[in-house]
């Protein structure tokens, strides 16, 4: 619905009060939601002043709270996963980057993109991580992430003989700790490269890497694709899509 300009800068909760016919809470609801356009641009800070540029309510406008998601990334080499990180994961959660086979329906708010990332990867590695606002998906990302299965693809230099193999099925020593073990299968062996899928409960950064090195192998990639029941399929590095309602952890 197309609501007339501004003359003099004011408060975008303002106008779509006024000319929405409702409440300035219900006005800021529907600016956080996304659902006001400022010359054609989604502008979704109520505070925003506004002066001779045309604001418009997109049909279907709903006053409605900004619900907590879940988002997954397929997180690009090179970028960390930490706070205070120098190249932060979180730049490539926007709007841009929304993979095109995202099927939640959600419209994507500002305050989506507030997040934490709950399952950390090593910067080098690639693949699944998650981000959540849901209490329920964060307490058995945090309070059950020891039981959480992991599966990563790790690309070694050379052949891992059946002794090596033996050896990473072990229970590791990592820092003086002994660890769950792993299970470590060949995935496949060619050019003087050999691929090794590990799923293991858990995700503790840098295991996967002491594990390999310790058997005197080199690694040139890691991918992790599974995390619970949740997998990588149909996104490609450096988008993200919503969880879906029907999905768990």
């Amino acid at each position: 619905m197309p609501v007339d300009s501004a003359k003099e800068p004011v408060r975008l909760s303002r106008i779509v009060a006024q000319r929405a016919g409702c409440s300035r809470r219900e006005a800021e609801l529907l600016i956080e939601g996304g659902w006001v356009r400022v010359d054609g641009r989604i502008v979704d800070v109520p505070g925003a002043k506004v002066g001779e540029e045309t604001v418009t309510i997109d049909e279907g406008a709903r006053p409605e709270p900004v619900v907590p998601v879940t988002i997954l990334l397929h997180k690009p080499a090179g970028f960390e996963t930490w706070p205070d990180a120098r190249r932060p994961v979180l730049q490539l959660l926007n709007a841009e980057t929304r993979s095109a086979d995202d099927r939640s329906g959600l419209r994507p708010a500002r305050q989506h993109f507030v997040q934490e990332c709950l399952t950390p990867l090593e910067p080098a590695a690639t693949g699944l991580v998650i981000f959540s606002q849901d209490f329920r998906v964060r307490r058995k990302l945090i309070e059950d992430a020891g039981l959480i299965e992991h599966e990563v693809i790790v690309d070694v230099k050379g052949e891992v003989t059946e002794e090596r193999l033996v050896h990473l099925n072990r229970s590791p020593v990592i820092d003086g700790r002994a660890m769950l073990p792993a299970k470590v299968s060949i995935s496949r062996q060619q050019e003087g490269q050999t691929g090794l899928r590990f799923a293991s409960k858990g995700h503790r950064p840098g295991r996967i890497a002491q594990m390999v090195e310790s058997e005197d192998l080199q690694i040139t990639a890691m991918k992790r694709i599974r995390i619970g029941r949740l997998n990588l399929a149909g996104l490609e590095p450096g988008q993200w899509r919503y969880l879906n309602a029907n999905e768990r952890v």
